[in-house]
């Protein structure tokens, strides 16, 4: 009897642990082809390509996992995806364009730019309805919610500047100007920094967030490389704050950035022109969108080495980790 329990615990432990390992599943939107690519996250084997709205760019998870977000811009709303059957479950009103967006951490609401009416529409998901709309600057595209829930920061490109938003009461507070055409916004896990990449600026500006005054301008120069080539775009920040990286669209590297000393320690060699960048979810994988080459590299973080290609289809934009 003794030994039949043990082997039985035996089993069970293996299971465990080949669920935990093989737990990575990469869910990708490809532009072009209106679809939602999964790919297995440690393999590297796409799994399935399944069709979805119009021209899907941003996408995120639910915060308890079971579903997935995507902007749908060309059919003007959100699609709410059940992970588990790969359906559409539910649309969300979004307004015009919607391109990115940014969920709360806390308070069930998703912000939502929409890049041809120059507002952010601010959805509650609960009740699938729009509860505000926020006048911003010209064509705002990146836009992130900071992790105690306070801040939401929206860039508009034409008008190159960030706008921040004020959760309690939905009011612009405060802008600032920063290097032409921001796309991408991140803030720290722990809130006090704003990350703000500037595509024809080519930098990174850091800010604090309590000051919203500039903390520090990063630059990138790639030999071999022009400096028009040099775009960044997508940025992410580990959740200790040790490594930064930065997708720096046709110049197909990702900078590696000390987050401490705002050096920039390396440049990885991706696909053509690469976008945007998640995450694995034990944080030991990135995976990045390569929309000239049709395909996503995933990158090792322990040796900060390209492991691997994958082709997911044509011009991958948006990307998400899940266990």
């Amino acid at each position: 009897m003794h030994t039949t329990f043990r082997y039985v615990q035996l089993i069970l432990v293996f299971f465990f642990f080949s669920f935990a390992a093989g737990a990575d599943t990469v869910y990708v939107t490809i532009e072009k082809d209106n679809a939602l690519a999964v790919v297995d996250g440690l393999s590297g084997e796409r799994i399935k390509s399944i069709s979805i709205g119009r021209r899907p760019r941003g996408i995120a998870l639910s915060a308890d996992g079971k579903l997935l977000y995507v902007a749908v811009s060309d059919d003007d709303q959100i699609q709410v995806i059940d992970r588990a059957t790969l359906t559409v479950k539910q649309v969300l009103p979004s307004g015009d364009d919607p391109e990115t967006f940014a969920v709360s951490p806390s308070s069930g609401l998703m912000y939502v730019s929409n890049e041809d009416d120059n507002l952010v529409t601010v959805i509650n998901l609960a009740k699938a309805e729009v509860v505000k709309k926020i006048a911003v600057g010209v064509e705002p595209e990146g836009i992130a919610v900071s992790m105690d829930g306070k801040w939401v920061a929206s860039a508009s490109e034409t008008t190159n500047m960030v706008h921040w938003i004020d959760t309690a009461t939905h009011q612009i507070v405060h802008n600032t100007l920063v290097d032409p055409r921001p796309r991408a916004l991140q803030f720290t896990a722990d809130s006090q920094e704003l990350w703000v990449s500037s595509e024809i600026g080519g930098s990174v500006s850091v800010f604090d967030v309590g000051t919203q005054q500039l903390k520090h301008k990063i630059s990138f120069k790639i030999p071999g490389i022009t400096q028009e080539q040099i775009q960044p775009v997508g940025v992410v920040i580990d959740a200790t704050r040790r490594w930064a990286y930065v997708a720096l669209g046709p110049a197909n590297r990702v900078a590696v950035i000390d987050a401490q000393t705002y050096q920039v320690k390396d440049y990885l060699l991706v696909g053509h022109r690469v976008w945007n960048m998640a995450f694995s979810p034990d944080n030991k994988r990135l995976y990045t969108t390569n929309g000239a080459s049709h395909d996503i590299s995933i990158i090792d973080l322990e040796q900060h080495k390209v492991s691997q290609s994958v082709a997911v289809g044509r011009f991958p934009w948006g990307v998400v980790s899940a266990p």
